[in-house]
């Protein structure tokens, strides 16, 4: 598993279009991945971190299985502040059951009523979806916080797609080794072209 961190330079044109629309977003990291214009890039998530204050640069988060290629985003003028920090985990290593991580998601919880999926917008809602997620993905969670919650509006194409974000964070145990290590590969929940379902771990 290969992880990047992509310090952004707000002063560019096409970092602020990034920023301001996560459809555009996708499709930028997405060069990463692709051999050339014309193959289907590889599978990979993404988040934009929040900032801890309003000077902070900010920083997207990438995780795929296969390693990127960040030369045609180094091409584009000012659009990294920073070089490009990549590392690689080794999942079956990392992961132990019975451990306990500290945790980061940010996610797109939904329930699906009579064949339509919908934005969960409560607090309590997106608590007790994230508790579901947990048990089929190997996890209990200790402890969470909803720490940021909106509507995410986009544009794919020409039409518009909205999302309800909700960022979580707290503490969780892991239960099934086997079934935690393919949420951390796969990602959790759907919209994660749309930057979300990357979930981040730490050990205590």
């Amino acid at each position: 598993m290969h992880l990047t961190r992509l310090t952004l330079e707000p002063r560019s044109a096409q970092a602020r279009r990034d920023l301001s629309d996560a459809y555009e977003m996708h499709r930028t990291l997405a060069r990463a991945f692709a051999a050339d214009a014309q193959s289907r890039p590889a599978r990979f998530l993404w988040r934009l971190e929040a900032g801890g204050n309003a000077w902070a640069a900010p920083v997207v988060l990438v995780q795929a299985g296969v390693e990127a290629d960040w030369s045609a985003l180094q091409a584009l003028p000012n659009y990294l502040q920073r070089p490009v920090e990549s590392k690689r985990l080794a999942l079956d290593e990392w992961v132990e059951g019975d451990a306990r991580y500290r945790f980061r998601l940010q996610a797109n919880p939904t329930v699906s009523r009579q064949g339509k999926r919908y934005g969960l917008v409560g607090e309590a809602e997106q608590l007790a979806w994230l508790g579901r997620q947990g048990e089929r993905h190997g996890f209990a969670v200790e402890a969470a916080l909803v720490t940021a919650s909106d509507l995410l509006v986009s544009r794919k194409g020409a039409g518009r797609i909205s999302v309800q974000r909700a960022c979580f964070e707290g503490l969780l145990r892991v239960q099934d080794p086997a079934d935690f290590g393919h949420a951390l590969a796969a990602g959790i929940g759907p919209a994660k072209a749309f930057g979300c379902g990357l979930l981040s771990v730490a050990r205590c």
